[in-house]
């Protein structure tokens, strides 16, 4: 969904023709996989985060065209709404001090921003749903110009055949409303990891990424609040799984997926292919050696792990995984830490001798990831051969020695490690997310989300990991 498009609305041919260019686009990236063309380079890690443009009262502001005009960087684009932009970042090496380069330029660009935004008295924040957004807000008026969210919106729209979207979630409390746009997806910004992967243990990665979902969607939980309701520690989830809901049954667009790949990644772009509706069908030229239309009907499916063909600097293709879980923010800080906790766990299960995925059936690395997205650090998670033990003894047991050993194959610099890591520790040992502390400081302070807004924006300025803010 980052290629842009230039028009919003389409014709009955517009489906043939690009059911016609996806068909072939499909064949010729089997016809890659089969004959090796495919790029083996390895561990190369990128991010993006999307985050909220706000007055000085907390309150979403509608500002992005004039911010991004302003900070004029490719590395800085619009989102859904007016409301938000998106960071993205160079990939780098994760071996050595690659991390400590992507947590680097991401706070060097975070800082641009926020000096930019102060120009119209405004800030950035990063935060998974924002307290203060109100249903109304969310609405076409704050949608950003690109077509192709017009088109977004047309399309779900269509498929859904007129009908409003139904959002019911039920948390600690409960919310029930129907929505006539897309625009609630807007409510759900994150921070997403991508991980570049040689084809030949492309599969072991990706079954590696779903499972550790359920633990890393825990740890960086960072979304209590919904207009005014408390509900899931990570909201986003069912948020926007209802937000994009076309009534496809087993196939939602967003989804933590329908089982482990087996042979080879190729399966996922073929069930994208076989079981979703084309909903962009913007048939940019011929058959494209950039496989421009794979990408673009691939780019409106949110698995929640997805796999996703890139390019590099000569033009050969290759593979990454993109973990969709984590939230924004809290800080920078919290945001690398959530990334070394990523890199090195999955690096750990791919190359483990025994598959993790021969240990864990799909359905329970399903079952985890919701109650984990549910009930954040309080939930119980059942792992490889073991019956569901306490999340939080869980990542500071097994998984952070993992990590480490993860971080350690991939010759991440030892220092680097364990700062990073040493977070992860610290923030389970005191039961503290974003989430967390946002349910502590209301229950102190009452439910004022401007409040809270204004008090988390403070605590987020001054760069200190979230399990040490106070109330």
């Amino acid at each position: 969904m980052g290629q842009d498009i230039s028009v919003s609305h389409f014709k009955y041919h517009d489906f043939q023709r690009f059911e016609r260019l996806l068909q072939r686009e499909l064949e010729l990236l089997r016809l890659w996989l089969h004959e090796g063309r495919f790029s083996t380079r390895r561990s190369i890690g990128g991010l993006e985060l999307e985050a909220w443009i706000v007055d000085a009262q907390g309150q979403p502001v509608p500002l992005n065209e004039e911010l991004l005009a302003r900070v004029n960087s490719p590395a800085v684009v619009p989102e859904l709404s007016r409301f938000n932009i998106e960071f993205n970042v160079d990939p780098q090496p994760l071996a050595g001090r690659g991390l400590e380069r992507l947590e680097t330029e991401l706070g060097q660009t975070w800082d641009l921003c926020h000096r930019t935004a102060a120009e119209w008295q405004a800030g950035v924040v990063a935060i998974g749903t924002l307290p203060t957004v109100t249903e109304s807000q969310l609405s076409l008026r704050n949608m950003s110009a690109a077509l192709r969210y017009r088109a977004l919106n047309e399309q779900t729209l269509r498929l859904r055949q007129g009908r409003p979207l139904r959002l019911d979630i039920t948390g600690r409390e409960r919310l029930q409303t129907e929505h006539l746009d897309v625009m609630l997806e807007a409510g759900t910004t994150s921070f997403q990891l991508h991980l570049q992967v040689p084809v030949e243990s492309a599969v072991r990665y990706y079954n590696a990424s779903q499972i550790i979902s359920a633990p890393l969607v825990a740890v960086a939980a960072n979304s209590p609040f919904l207009f005014g309701k408390c509900l899931w520690d990570e909201t986003r989830i069912p948020l926007f799984e209802q937000a994009v809901d076309v009534g496809q049954g087993r196939f939602p667009r967003v989804t933590f997926g329908s089982g482990y790949a087996e042979r080879s990644l190729e399966e996922c772009f073929a069930e994208n292919h076989d079981h979703y509706p084309i909903m962009l069908p913007w048939a940019m030229e011929e058959t494209s050696d950039q496989l421009a239309h794979l990408r673009l009907h691939n780019g409106t499916i949110w698995r929640w792990n997805r796999a996703l063909i890139g390019f590099d600097a000569p033009g050969q293709p290759h593979l990454r995984i993109e973990q969709r879980v984590p939230a924004a923010g809290p800080t920078t800080l919290d945001m690398a830490a959530n990334m070394a906790f990523f890199y090195g766990l999955v690096e750990a299960l791919a190359t483990t001798p025994v598959p993790p995925e021969t240990r864990l059936p799909f359905t329970s690395a399903r079952a985890n990831f919701y109650l984990a997205a549910r009930y954040g650090l309080e939930a119980e998670l059942v792992w490889l051969d073991r019956a569901a033990t306490p999340i939080r003894s869980l990542i500071l047991d097994d998984l952070l020695p993992l990590a480490r050993q993860g971080l350690a194959q991939l010759t991440v610099a030892g220092d680097v490690a364990e700062r990073l890591l040493g977070v992860i520790a610290a923030r389970v040992n005191a039961g503290q997310n974003g989430a967390v502390w946002q349910r502590r400081f209301v229950t102190r302070h009452g439910s004022d989300m401007a409040l809270l807004t204004r008090e988390y924006r403070i605590r987020q300025q001054a760069g200190s990991p979230v399990h040490t803010w106070d109330l």
